[in-house]
């Protein structure tokens, strides 16, 4: 097929992801600086399909394509021209092997850079070659069985387009699969990138020949695969989010991609992503793939790349509105980023947000300052976060349940004053109710990815409004957590600070985990080293390390979940200048690191030790800090009653929705911007990027 006719066929052409050979071929190495790396040319085939004939519709991939697409052209700065699309009937087998031949073989060079993107569904499929394996492939437009040969099927086969990928000429080559290949018998919760594998079809004729010539041909290059899941079983997974569907697994990687400078290696930005994943409900596990080791060629960054939380993509006439592309703000603050929050563009001007409708914003200038005319592209920071007051806990039904059973849990979750139902996929959700499909006789609380929430679980037979009623202190507890994780602001705070979670050896302590507030470092301070994965034996010391590196004192809260997804908190007691007796009330101080000083929590002696128990599940743990005390917070601490054995430093939250509240209403309290506001602070939260910081840490138990 001529390149003229496949272009006219296939339509627009449009951004481009780029990538140095280095930063993707090594672990180690820096992903941002391979995007930056100004090269010859940045070639990139993006691929997105959701319409499969006779196959169950998927929702995110064409969004998956767009947020591809608007990260790389106005985050990066990549010309629209060299990037082609293919979605639905677009990308069907054969146009997509043509556009490889096309777009990416006969138009790159050495010292290009080429990205391939496929969101779409994955499958396996037998070969007559090799009848005792079942090889994963991707499924096309045109994927299911062929009508003159019911046994036909067009997939391409991933061993195929990884030749396909080595076959370019140019060695900076990356590939990100937002697809999976294990069907699970049944799914709970998100919808699933994969179908169930076909044990009697065959591939196709031409797939197959493909496959054989590449295996004859000296390949130079050496892709580097991001995928979607670490382990075969594992499903790739797309959500439901505010007015859009996206794969988890784009959404977090774009979503990280807009927000942290150049500095962070792969494995932390993996890390990270993955962190992501788990608030939206999935445990799916990214991976990086790679054969090769040790490679290093040192490049620059441009001094201008810096984290953001959107950017221009529109103006208006009059020139002082403008539409936004808010990709960068976490998914789970998009949902609840309010009307008259604030943006800033690099020049200085302030942007208040208007309207919201899923990623996209209407946005007006307060001022124009400015001697240039304001131009798409240009990138905006948040700078202040109004989010609102009245926020509750979303349950979707899971379209198992009777008729009679859905009405029934409506009217018993309809009791919780802070807590909403939805349809499961109509609707975004914070968790699902569902019957437990080995005990279809008993109802439980769910994550969104059909992970059974536990002690959430009915008695074999209950009623559902009985269980539902159990459910009461959960819910509590999970709509707390939803309240201080919408406080994450790592990406756009300004308080230079860094947090470091470690486990305390006889040597020197482990790190696990590193999180630090990225634009208020310069890029030779943050982490230059690769951190382990996030994994924590039983039984493990654990301590947090706190850096202030501001010229102010801050002040300290530590919130979280338990293994049990029960909630936690950090403890500073107040040590009495008389013993206690037995009406002494132990009472809470505040946590203060002065400015330039370093605090470890808990202080490391057998009195306060903070030691990981059993069982092997997830932690996960909010460090919030602020310039401002705690004192609303630390007053509903106080409202319980604590006895002298239970001073520990990390133990249970007993009134987490209370605290929750509170924690809100101190940084609000901290913001010095609710005056001016038109009235927002009556009925909202405002919360000042140079006020306060927030870092999520999750980690396995193993």
């Amino acid at each position: 097929m001529k390149r003229r006719t496949f272009l006219q066929r296939i339509g627009s052409i449009l951004a481009v992801l780029g990538v140095t050979e280095a930063e993707w071929l090594t672990l180690g190495n820096h992903y941002y600086q391979a995007l930056a790396q100004p090269n010859p040319r940045k070639l990139a085939l993006l691929i997105g399909i959701n319409q499969y004939p006779k196959i169950p519709v998927l929702s995110g991939c064409l969004t998956d394509v767009e947020l591809q697409r608007e990260l790389l052209i106005h985050r990066f700065g990549f010309q629209g021209s060299d990037i082609l699309t293919l979605t639905e009937e677009e990308a069907s087998r054969e146009f997509i092997e043509a556009a490889f031949s096309d777009h990416l073989s006969k138009q790159a060079k050495p010292g290009d850079v080429v990205v391939f993107h496929f969101s779409g569904y994955g499958s396996r499929v037998k070969l007559e070659t090799s009848p005792d394996t079942m090889p994963n492939a991707l499924v096309p437009a045109n994927g299911s069985k062929k009508p003159q040969d019911e046994k036909i099927v067009n997939y391409i086969l991933e061993e195929t387009l990884l030749l396909l990928l080595r076959s370019l000429p140019t060695h900076q080559v990356t590939a990100v699969l937002d697809t999976s290949y294990y069907a699970p018998s049944t799914v709970l919760g998100l919808k699933t990138r994969a179908l169930e594998e076909l044990v009697e079809a065959k591939l196709a004729v031409d797939e197959l020949d493909l496959l054989k010539q590449l295996k004859t041909q000296n390949l130079p290059s050496t892709p580097v695969v991001l995928t979607a899941t670490s382990n075969p079983k594992q499903s790739a997974r797309e959500g439901l989010f505010s007015g859009f569907s996206a794969g988890l697994f784009t959404y977090a990687l774009t979503q990280y991609l807009w927000e942290f400078t150049p500095a962070t290696t792969i494995q932390v930005a993996l890390s990270q992503v993955e962190n992501s994943l788990s608030k939206l409900g999935s445990k799916q596990q990214p991976a990086l793939l790679s054969n090769q080791k040790n490679q290093h060629i040192t490049s620059l960054v441009p001094d201008n790349l810096i984290g953001t939380e959107g950017a221009v993509n529109a103006i208006e006439d009059d020139g002082k509105t403008v539409h936004l592309w808010l990709a960068g703000l976490p998914p789970q603050v998009l949902l609840y980023y309010g009307v008259n929050s604030r943006l800033t563009l690099a020049t200085g001007e302030e942007l208040i947000l208007r309207s919201r409708t899923g990623l996209t914003a209407k946005a007006q200038i307060s001022k124009i300052d400015r001697t240039t005319p304001l131009q798409v592209g240009e990138l905006v920071q948040e700078a202040v976060r109004v989010l609102p007051r009245n926020i509750n806990l979303t349950i979707a039904l899971d379209t198992g349940l009777e008729r009679i059973e859905r009405v029934d849990a409506i009217s018993a979750f309809a009791a919780f004053s802070r807590v909403s139902t939805v349809v499961v996929g109509e609707k975004p959700a914070d968790y699902l109710f569902a019957k437990l499909q080995q005990t279809p006789s008993r109802y439980g609380l769910f994550s969104l990815g059909g992970e059974l929430i536990p002690n959430s679980t009915g008695e074999v037979g209950e009623a559902v409004k009985l269980t539902v009623q159990r459910l009461a202190p959960k819910l509590s507890t999970l709509l707390a957590a939803k309240l201080w994780r919408l406080t994450e602001n790592q990406g756009s705070s300004r308080l230079p600070l860094k947090a470091t979670l470690e486990i305390i050896t006889e040597r020197l302590p482990s790190v696990v985990m590193q999180r630090e507030t990225v634009r208020t470092f310069k890029t030779e301070t943050s982490i230059k080293k690769s951190l382990p994965t996030a994994i924590v034996p039983m039984g493990s010391r654990m301590q947090y390390r706190v850096e202030n590196q501001s010229d102010r004192p801050v002040y300290l809260i530590l919130l979280g979940l338990n293994n049990n997804h029960t909630a936690i908190a950090f403890y500073s007691w107040e040590t009495p200048q008389e013993p206690n007796t037995a009406d002494t009330k132990p009472l809470l101080k505040q946590v203060v690191i002065p400015p330039g000083e370093t605090l470890t929590l808990p202080q490391t002696n057998t009195a306060s030790e903070w030691v990981i128990s059993g069982p092997a599940l997830f932690y996960e743990q909010q460090l919030i800090l602020s310039t401002a005390p705690f004192s609303e917070t630390l007053a509903a601490l106080n409202t319980e009653k604590y006895s002298t054995a239970e001073q520990s430093p990390i133990s249970p939250l007993l009134n987490s929705l209370d605290v929750a509240q509170t924690l809100l209403q101190d940084l609000h309290n901290a913001s010095t911007l609710k005056t001016g506001m038109n009235g927002t602070a009556a009925d909202s939260y405002i919360l000042d990027v140079n006020n306060w910081a927030s870092f999520s840490f999750s980690f396995q138990v193993v």
